[in-house]
């Protein structure tokens, strides 16, 4: 039984933070992307009108 609960507990544990890392870094990831392309955008368009 209690190699079982072990078993288990490992699984249950291991797959909470595979999920959880990768919903986290794509997240990050993608608000990073977001964030970058907005602003080099605005930069770019911004210099690019001005000239």
């Amino acid at each position: 039984m209690d190699g079982w609960m072990d078993g288990w507990m490992d699984g249950w544990m291991d797959g909470w933070m595979d999920g959880w890392m990768d919903g986290w870094m794509d997240g990050w990831m993608d608000g990073w992307m977001d964030g970058w392309m907005d602003g080099w955008m605005d930069g770019w368009m911004d210099g690019w009108m001005d000239g």
